[in-house]
């Protein structure tokens, strides 16, 4: 069995320091990110070597990419989730300077909320998401729209709609009969 990588009841726990900060980056710019689990004691931090890592791949990284999400990476996120589902650091490895966090947290507090509004169903991406009314629900989880009126809407016209070309699949190579060994 592994032991624990800290006694844990001699790390700081909470938010972390401009001290803290600045001796996790020295040390990482000197060495390297090799092994967290020895990282902390080797360069002076009171923290678990899994708070090390996360701090630096979700915050401290150089290369990360700070601000608001582009409009071409809301439209590649959106065609990568359609493809791959929720597997954000797929996803993110797409998107230079974004972590798989970041990306995860956006799609989860925006993106779903715009496609939705569309009318596209964020599961799926199929146009025609049906919205609970609010004055009946039934057990067996069938809706009917909103109103009668949403076909005279512009969310209801799909012609309104970008179009998002989702036409993404994943396969297996295709093989030719001299490789499959027959």
């Amino acid at each position: 069995m592994r032991k624990p990588c800290c006694e844990k009841k001699e790390t700081n726990k909470g938010a972390w320091s401009k001290q803290e900060d600045q001796k996790l980056m020295d040390y990482i710019q000197k060495h390297g990110e090799g092994c967290w689990r020895s990282l902390p004691e080797a360069a002076g931090l009171l923290r678990c070597g899994k708070s090390c890592r996360l701090r630096w791949v979700n915050y401290l990284r150089p290369d990360l990419k700070r601000g608001n999400f582009g409009e071409d990476e809301e439209d590649l996120i959106i065609k990568l989730h359609a493809l791959l589902g929720n597997r954000w650091a797929l996803i993110a490895g797409r998107l230079p300077g974004r972590t798989d966090n970041e990306v995860k947290n956006y799609w989860n507090t925006h993106l779903k909320r715009k496609l939705v509004q569309m009318g596209i169903d964020p599961n799926n991406h199929r146009l025609g998401i049906t919205r609970p009314s609010k004055s009946f629900v039934s057990n067996s989880h069938t809706y009917k729209a909103v109103n009668s009126q949403a076909d005279n809407s512009p969310e209801s016209n799909t012609s309104s709609l970008p179009d998002l070309n989702l036409d993404l699949t994943i396969g297996l190579p295709l093989m030719d009969s001299s490789q499959m060994g027959t």
